[in-house]
């Protein structure tokens, strides 16, 4: 055999189809691995000794918000330290385009930093975003969903109307130009305005043309609390309908109440992959979420996009009118969940706020809840981001050890040390090899693996990707089984792992003895790569 670029030799291969480990040398030329085997003797240019490590896969994220911030921090350094090499963007229903006159002004308010750095938004169609992700230079790879929430407010606005027959043909037209630009599949997020204004067949009649290309639909349901049943079955029956593979984001069961409904939420997904449907969920291992303060304000106030949500809560009997209606409705119209479940993790105005709960701020300064999140989202036009401890750490066991479920952040590429986001950011991966696997012993290595690696390349169609093979992309990740570790914590944040030696994406390595590189190997990868990936063999 001919010189080599790389070899990784003697490690314990991992090889993400959930199967046994092994010993074995991986011989890499280019992006691609060639060999996989015993390599002594064979020359490469450079050798990492891998002896006594693990080998896996990168990570692939398969639910992420990077969508724009990748732009601000293209070494993806958060995410590239836990493993991942692969960025699924577009979810929960939003995405950065296409924009039209309708929403550019509503994304422009919420894309303040992108617009900082770059100017503008340089884009309008989905194709000419791409195009953007394309050119820029980045340590991982990144796939790409359209989101229902930016298809519909580039048609109707944020407002809470229903379509006319040409609205909807509008709204096809903008899916199909994102699904042939390369778009893997489209994205809900129903608790968010304006995709819980859409009624079940707005979504059918959309992944309709998403099921013609053979793409996802992936889905921040309608509710995660005590209606997740009924929000599990409408997403069946969206994937039935509409003939489409249906991805449950970031399955949960949301307050008291809900605790323990996660286990028939799996049953309900289970019974119905028996049949043949092409459904499967994603999880992350924390009992905490993080979202938009906005959230937890009953929809009406939030309708029309941030500017008319500020102009809102600026008027003190608008404030006194939400606060009577949470009173009688509860936060998130959940009775169970209280203002000290909710911290506070980015706030541009109040720095001092970050780490605090709602109800903590509200006693220091004498003045009632609502109005905090009032003067929060005000003073920060919008954009104040929390976390909300809501969820069941026996839930959250379930969910992960099911075979269907995936392993997904929810988070998003950061600027390290800013505010105080969600340690999910810094540690999803390892905390699941620590934490799950090792300590708990709540699945195996192998199963662990291929929960971060095949299952979701498997999903998303990613045929070259997800497993050590010949033929395969060399997206590598190589641990020390014993001290991988988050140290991340909702205090403590921005914090890396321990125990990730390597990382080597597109056969570059991009982390080295735990230090990132500064390489920027990563790809944009489009659907229609895949295509042509399938028909070369």
């Amino acid at each position: 055999m001919s010189q080599l670029d790389l070899i990784i030799k003697s490690g314990i291969i991992v090889d993400g189809s959930g199967a046994p480990p092994f010993k074995a040398d991986i011989g890499i030329n280019g992006d691609t691995i060639v060999k996989i085997g015993d390599l002594d003797g064979v020359k490469a240019e450079r050798v990492i000794n891998a002896s006594g490590l693990i080998v896996v896969p990168g990570f692939i994220d398969i639910h992420n918000h990077s969508d724009t911030d990748i732009f601000i921090v293209p070494t993806g350094d958060n995410y590239v330290m836990q493993g991942v090499t692969t960025l699924v963007i577009g979810n929960c229903g939003s995405s950065p385009a296409p924009l039209t006159d309708k929403n550019y002004n509503l994304t422009r308010n919420l894309e303040r930093k992108l617009v900082d750095k770059l100017g503008k938004i340089p884009w309008r169609t989905f194709s000419e975003y791409l195009k953007a992700l394309d050119s820029l230079n980045k340590s991982v790879n990144i796939v790409p969903l359209v989101g229902h929430g930016t298809i519909r407010s580039a048609v109707l606005g944020d407002e809470n109307v229903q379509y006319t027959n040409q609205d909807l043909r509008e709204m096809k037209d903008l899916v199909k130009e994102a699904i042939e630009a390369g778009a893997f599949g489209l994205s809900t997020g129903l608790i968010y305005i304006p995709g819980m204004f859409a009624k079940t067949q707005e979504i059918i009649e959309l992944t309709k043309v998403v099921s013609k290309y053979g793409g996802i639909y992936a889905t921040h349901m309608r509710n995660e609390g005590n209606r997740l049943l009924d929000a599990v079955m409408e997403a069946i029956t969206i994937g039935i309908e509409s003939n489409i593979s249906v991805e449950i984001s970031h399955l949960k069961a949301s307050g008291i109440p809900a605790w323990g409904n996660v286990s028939k939420a799996l049953a309900l997904i289970e019974d119905y992959v028996r049949r043949g449907y092409d459904f499967s969920a994603d999880a992350y291992p924390y009992t905490a979420s993080s979202t938009g303060l906005e959230a937890v304000l009953p929809s009406w106030v939030r309708e029309g996009g941030m500017k008319k949500l500020v102009e809102r809560l600026s008027n003190s009997d608008i404030v006194n009118k939400i606060e009577k209606e949470m009173e009688d409705y509860g936060i998130m119209e959940e009775r169970y969940l209280g203002w000290d479940q909710i911290v506070i993790a980015n706030s541009e105005s109040y720095r001092e706020f970050e780490g605090k709960s709602i109800s903590e701020i509200a006693d220091k300064l004498g003045i009632s809840p609502i109005k905090i999140v009032a003067k929060l989202l005000v003073d920060d036009n919008g954009t104040t981001s929390i976390i909300i401890h809501s969820m069941n750490e026996n839930d959250v066991k379930d969910v992960i050890k099911h075979p269907l479920v995936a392993i997904g952040s929810d988070g998003s590429v950061k600027e390290f040390g800013k505010g105080k986001p969600h340690p999910r950011n810094y540690g999803t991966y390892p905390r699941i090899l620590a934490k799950y696997v090792r300590e708990l012993k709540v699945i195996s290595l192998s199963e662990a693996i291929r929960k971060m690696t095949s299952l979701p390349a498997r999903k998303l169609k990613l045929w070259d990707r997800g497993l050590i093979r010949p033929g395969f992309k060399a997206d590598i990740t190589i641990f020390n089984y014993y001290s991988i570790k988050d140290t991340a914590t909702f205090e403590n944040p921005h914090q890396y792992p321990k125990g990730i030696k390597y990382v080597i994406v597109n056969g570059a390595i991009v982390v080295e003895e735990n230090e990132h590189t500064k390489t920027k190997p990563g790809k944009l990868l489009k659907r229609s790569d895949m295509l042509y990936h399938i028909s070369k063999i």
